[in-house]
């Protein structure tokens, strides 16, 4: 048996309001008398409170600023780079490690922990501290350029100044 073969064994008769006095709900129909919740098309919003200051205006906005071309780097230790086996270090290397989620962000390489090997790393970004630390142990760091990254946007044609 699975749960859309299952059926309710006990029905609730639908209630027929506004049939005459001898339902129970005859002449109100259930909804009292006079006031607005008894007319038709009756009843407040939603989130109405009675006119108080309603919840929604009462806290606060989202406030700071997050700007638009922050770039959110992927974070590989360099006590994470010794446990590798392989020289040539990408993206595509991290995350068959597993020290990367998406294969497709940028990452960054700290310098936190001790580095012996010689490693190739083609990443986004490096610490000083880092890119010190894999070049003392023999290895090199190639800076790719971001997907999608143009330059500053030109707003005047080449060779124009401001003075002019």
């Amino acid at each position: 048996m699975k749960i859309h073969e299952l059926s309710s064994s006990t029905t609730t008769p639908r209630k027929r309001v506004g049939r005459g006095i001898g339902s129970g709900y005859g002449k109100t129909a259930g909804r009292g008398t006079k006031g607005q919740n008894s007319r038709t098309g009756g009843g407040v919003r939603p989130g109405f409170e009675g006119g108080q200051n309603p919840l929604a205006k009462r806290l606060p906005k989202k406030r700071g600023f997050v700007p638009i071309s922050q770039t959110l780097y992927q974070v590989v230790n360099l006590s994470s780079l010794e446990t590798l086996k392989a020289t040539s270090v990408d993206s595509s290397a991290l995350k068959a490690a597993g020290f990367i989620k998406h294969e497709a962000a940028p990452v960054k390489i700290l310098g936190r922990g001790e580095l012996t090997k010689k490693l190739t790393l083609k990443v986004h970004a490096a610490s000083a501290a880092a890119r010190a630390a894999i070049e003392r142990a023999g290895g090199s760091v190639e800076i790719v350029k971001l997907p999608g990254s143009p330059g500053k946007k030109r707003t005047r044609p080449e060779g124009e100044s401001k003075s002019e």
